[in-house]
């Protein structure tokens, strides 16, 4: 068996063709080829499999009995690999028509993602939105690795370079603690009041962004004490109220941790935290990119970087 089993799936059409015309030039029209090239390829799969799948005599083309034998299982094959072609064509198709949307916490903000999904549907009515929540362990919602198209992301972002993006939001960066904690009796906080506290952080492999929430900009250069690392608004909400430690949340995420027992306060002297929806600069954006980036902006109100 070991002869047929490089046997081509173009050969298979060829010889396919042939046997529905009996007829090498009538064939070769059909298949585009020429009518020499398709007889040395039938004449080649014959020597492969090593036996003669026509008779050619003066009366034309006949299909011996190897040929008559072949003929249901190659086109079989060939029916089959059309299928599958136009299976891979139909996921190519959902492809293109599917925007993945990538985020770490749900941006409520008054109505954003609805807002962003009205006019971008509006506009590409054949495409599928799909959201992926992603764990705060990767700060790009999973545009790094490709799982997700765009994403609402904090900056910084890792890399930079190789990202576009147009903001959303620049919010103040406010420090959640528990309500027992002497400093909540306070109506608004210094940032030097909390240097020395332990702080939440998000895990390592967020890198910049982690140092961002620990304002690391803000402690000249004395390194932060981590109380506890988190990975989600849960973990940080019960980290909270055990009172592992105090951390900075941005104001349109405070209602997210400002459960019971937690409370959220003004900090001077650190610098607001920016929202935004960002790309992969690697290629041009596709068309879907540019919809719902555009209709991001319309929404947000705002001119981001120039879409290139």
């Amino acid at each position: 068996m070991a002869m047929t089993t490089d046997v081509h799936l173009r050969d298979l059409r060829y010889f396919l063709t042939v046997a529905e015309e009996l007829h090498f030039t009538r064939a070769a029209e059909r298949l585009y080829v020429s009518q020499p090239a398709l007889s040395k390829q039938v004449r080649a799969l014959e020597r492969q499999l090593g036996v003669e799948l026509f008779r050619r005599d003066r009366h034309g083309v006949a299909l011996t009995g190897a040929g008559e034998a072949l003929l249901p299982y190659a086109r079989r094959v060939v029916d089959d690999w059309a299928a599958g072609a136009a299976a891979l064509d139909a996921v190519r198709a959902e492809g293109r028509r599917t925007l993945t949307v990538g985020m770490s916490t749900s941006p409520g903000r008054g109505g954003l993602l609805p807002a962003i999904r009205s006019r971008f549907t509006a506009a590409h009515p054949e495409a599928t939105v799909r959201l992926r929540q992603v764990s705060w362990q990767d700060p790009t919602a999973g545009l790094a690795d490709g799982d997700v198209d765009v994403a609402f992301v904090w900056l910084p972002l890792p890399d930079p370079e190789r990202y576009a993006w147009t903001p959303v939001a620049e919010e103040a960066r406010l420090v959640a603690l528990p309500e027992s904690h002497p400093l909540a009796a306070r109506a608004e906080i210094d940032f030097a009041d909390l240097a020395d506290e332990p702080f939440l952080a998000l895990p390592e492999s967020a890198g910049a962004l982690r140092d961002h929430w620990l304002a690391l900009d803000s402690r000249a250069g004395r390194p932060p004490r981590v109380g506890a690392e988190v990975a989600g608004t849960e973990e940080t909400y019960e980290a909270l109220v055990a009172g592992l430690g105090v951390c900075l949340v941005a104001a349109g995420n405070a209602p997210l941790i400002t459960l019971g027992g937690v409370v959220t306060r003004p900090v001077r002297g650190v610098s607001p935290s920016r929202y935004v929806l960002a790309w992969r600069r690697e290629q041009a954006p596709g068309a879907l990119v540019r919809g719902y980036v555009e209709a991001c902006r319309e929404v947000a109100g705002r001119q981001g970087q120039p879409l290139s």
